[in-house]
This record gives structure tokens, C-alpha cells and sequence, in this order.
């Protein structure tokens, strides 16, 4: 039985951490490539993108793929879509494993944008030293904000255009709570812009925000396809998987 992991976040490494070795399971993890020298998962790995939908499902088809998980990052958007095509028109199980976002507690300043093009809309009225960590894409929606100085947060050099005035940090979590309040003091933060990316490795900084009484703007996460399953945890989806295939190679009643 051959599970083909859509990657690039911790869940998925962790997933395919749990379902190497299984008897009788062929791993495949499928990452797109966009970082360099990526984290790479236990078992088979193929890199960079599949051509949309169609071309999606018919690599599923030709490599005989049992089981389709889409672990991408929350905010990889198309892919997830593409996953779900490809699926439905190759007649393959599609389960997503999806972090839970973040959700604010007593203290936080929260605002919410739907793009990031919302997010930077709001900025001027909110502060005027930007802590941005959205990514190394989609600074063009900031570009135009000549007033404000942003400090950007990302893995690997970001795509311009970006904002006139910005210094870059390149940096990859997880980050620790010491280091992000030292980071807002140094840099004079009054506001902070991040997508609703959750997990644990990146949240420390909406903890040192909310300790400084600093606004922060948080982008709304996509939805995922409708009508496709979604579970929170490794864990859970590597049950998923395992149950699905032992329904898939049991014997029929009867026989």
C-alpha cells in the first residue's frame, strides 16, 4: 500500500516519522522545493511541484497511490486544492492534517485581516515599526507603506518587491520567548503582523507581544477544501492511515 504525504511542515516529518517501517506501507513525502536544504522526512522523498490538478492525480495514478495526506503548511492554499481534485479524480482517499490556529487569550490586541494585502491596510493606523513575519513571499502587499520601517522574519531571503524601508532577519524557529522579547525591545516594535500559522514554534512571539501591550495583526488561515477530513495531530492522522488500510487489505466478508 503506497501513502503519499503532501510536506514541508513539522506535522508531516513527524507522520512520516510514525508510518516508516510499517510492513507492507511504501512511504512517498512530496515537498515543493521552495527552501533550501529542507528538513527531510524518514522515507522516500520527491521534490518540486506537480503541474496542477490533473497532473496531480495522474502521478497518483502511475505511482499507485493508496492514500493522498495533505500535511502542507496552512497557508500553502493552492496545493490543498489541487490535492483535492487530484484525489477525487483518481479515486484516492484524501485526508488533511491541519495544526490548529492560534486563538487569543486575555491581553492580546488582536487584529484580524483576510489577506495580507487587509493586514497592510490596517498598519498605518496601528504603529510605525512593523515586526513582520508573513515570509519571505507576498511583501509586495507592504511595498507601498514608505512611512513605516519593517523588520522581516524569514527563512531564506524574501521575493521583492518589498517595503522601501526593511531589514531583513533571517531566522528559523522554533523561536524561544526570551529571544522574541529581547527582539521587540531592540528593534523598537509598536506592531506586529503574522498569518495563523499555530503550532508551538512560532508562538512565543504573540506571548512577548501580548507582555508589551503590542497590537497584532493576524491573517486568517484558508479554508480547507470542503468536504475533506481534517485531523489536528500526526498522531491522529497516522491512525487514519492505518485504519484505512487494514479496512483496505482485509479479506471481503465471505470470502
Amino acid at each position: 500500500m503506497h501513502v503519499l504525504i503532501l510536506g514541508g511542515t513539522t506535522e508531516a516529518r513527524q507522520l512520516a516519522g510514525l508510518l516508516h517501517g510499517v510492513p507492507g506501507l511504501r512511504l512517498t513525502s512530496s515537498l515543493a522545493g521552495r527552501v533550501a536544504g529542507p528538513r527531510l522526512p524518514p522515507g522516500e522523498v520527491r521534490t518540486g511541484g506537480f503541474g496542477g490538478a490533473a497532473a496531480m492525480a495522474g502521478w497518483l495514478r502511475a505511482h499507485a497511490v493508496d492514500v493522498l495526506v495533505d500535511a502542507t503548511h496552512p497557508f500553502a492554499g493552492a496545493i490543498s486544492f489541487h490535492a483535492a481534485e487530484a484525489a477525487a479524480a483518481a479515486r484516492v482517499p484524501l485526508l488533511a492534517l491541519r495544526r490548529p490556529g492560534w486563538e487569543p487569550v486575555e491581553g492580546d490586541v488582536w487584529h484580524e485581516a483576510g489577506s495580507l494585502a487587509q493586514a497592510a491596510e490596517l498598519l498605518p493606523g496601528l504603529g510605525r515599526r512593523v515586526f513582520l513575519t508573513t515570509g519571505r513571499t507576498g511583501l509586495a502587499a507592504f511595498a507601498g507603506l514608505d512611512d513605516l520601517w519593517f523588520l522581516v522574519r524569514s527563512v531564506e531571503a524574501p521575493e521583492p518587491p518589498g517595503p522601501a524601508r526593511m531589514d531583513v532577519l533571517l531566522d528559523r524557529g522554533p523561536f524561544d520567548l526570551d529571544g522574541e522579547r529581547g527582539l521587540l525591545r531592540r528593534h523598537r516594535i509598536d506592531v506586529v503582523v503574522t498569518k495563523d500559522s499555530g503550532g508551538v514554534a512560532t508562538a512565543p512571539k504573540l506571548t512577548a507581544a501580548r507582555e508589551a501591550g503590542l497590537p497584532v495583526v493576524v491573517v486568517r488561515r484558508p479554508p480547507v477544501p470542503e468536504g475533506v477530513e481534517v485531523v489536528a495531530d500526526a498522531g491522529a492522522a497516522a491512525r487514519w492511515v492505518r485504519e484505512y488500510l487494514g479496512r483496505a487489505a482485509a479479506p471481503p466478508a465471505g470470502g
